[in-house]
């Protein structure tokens, strides 16, 4: 258990830690990190460090703990800031992280979230976050962090051998009180090896193995759909497919559009998701135009099955009981169903069959 603990702490480190490559980059073809001579850290801008490489599944092996080997995606990149994704296989965490007058600064850290949603701008950003990195870039730059630990830039222009390629990097050191973890960072392309060192010689090492470039996120979403045959809501599993910067409403609106086997599509070719959003008091909003219903073109017993599973689908995926389902920003309204300001639909799996 004081293991797990440690590295359940290590990997909210690392994670954090993770930023370091593409969102800032314009260039056509960043260096590769095969030759450790084109990387020169000195030479690098401070900015290249927030530059995560878009569209590309970051992998790390680990040894020393099973939570030690990892992926990353870079959600959203806004220039001054990304948000990233990582998954160790127990957890999906999401982290904001902020260039801000030359520091680095992690400004939201969030686990269990298993949506994808846009949080570069949220209000649950803390813009006195953890500091990651800071200028100058030169050996003994060091700072205190929150919670009293020291961090330290102990190395510059080091070569570092990873499976993924030859860098030159900056070595970051944070001291804790019984234990270290030492991080490297090569521009253009972010974190390459992170190494905790605790009590009794205790060793964790996460290095970065491969970039698969042009590889977009893709999550298995459980998706309901009316079935008139028999009067129930039936269960599938679809994959929605995840760019950086892919806007969350649009994919499920494309994916809200297609018939699913022997299942009827839940909205019409020209209606669109004006609005999505996992709001604070814990609901799914989402607001469709009004011609919804007229492209809907159902009797009641099934239109309320459509809605059902357009509630079980959004509630599902973000792991709520509750979605507000508007029109325009007005109350749900059909003539057969009525809904009053205020009122949700809940998330209702009593008609529903699963997939065998």
């Amino acid at each position: 258990m004081k293991k797990y603990t440690i590295i359940i702490g290590i990997m909210s480190l690392l994670g954090a830690l993770l930023l370091l490559g593409g969102c800032g980059t314009t260039q056509e073809n960043p260096p590769t990190g095969n030759n450790p001579g084109e990387q020169p850290a000195q030479e690098d801008k401070f900015a290249d460090y927030l530059a995560y490489q878009d569209n590309t599944r970051y992998v790390y092996e680990g040894q020393g703990n099973e939570y030690a080997s990892y992926t990353t995606y870079v959600d959203y990149s806004t220039g001054d800031r990304v948000q990233l994704r990582t998954n160790n296989g127990g957890t999906e965490m999401v982290r904001v992280l902020v260039l801000d007058a030359g520091q680095i600064i992690q400004q939201l850290a969030q686990g269990e979230t298993y949506y994808r949603e846009n949080l570069t701008k949220s209000s649950k950003l803390n813009s006195k976050g953890e500091v990651l990195l800071k200028e100058p870039l030169t050996k003994g730059t060091t700072w205190t962090l929150p919670d009293n630990r020291k961090r330290t830039i102990t190395n510059v222009d080091m070569e570092l051998s990873t499976p993924s390629g030859n860098y030159k990097v900056i070595e970051v050191t944070t001291e804790g009180e019984d234990s270290a973890v030492m991080d490297y960072y090569a521009p253009n392309v972010g974190l390459v090896k992170s190494v905790f060192k605790g009590t009794d010689n205790y060793e964790v090492t996460s290095t970065l193995s491969k970039l698969e470039k042009s590889t977009p996120l893709v999550q298995n979403v459980k998706a309901y759909y009316p079935n008139i045959d028999d009067g129930k809501i039936h269960t599938t599993t679809i994959q929605l497919s995840f760019k950086t910067n892919d806007i969350t409403k649009q994919v499920f609106e494309q994916e809200f559009k297609k018939k699913a086997a022997n299942q009827g599509k839940l909205i019409g070719d020209n209606v669109k998701i004006k609005s999505l959003h996992l709001n604070q008091d814990g609901r799914v909003y989402v607001d469709f135009t009004k011609n919804l219903v007229a492209e809907m073109n159902a009797g009641a017993g099934y239109e309320g099955m459509i809605l059902q599973s357009i509630a079980n689908t959004l509630g599902d995926y973000y792991g709520v009981s509750e979605v507000n389902l508007t029109l325009e920003g007005e109350p749900y309204a059909s003539g057969h169903v009525e809904m009053k300001k205020g009122e949700f639909f809940k998330v209702d799996h009593k008609n529903v069959v699963e997939k065998s």
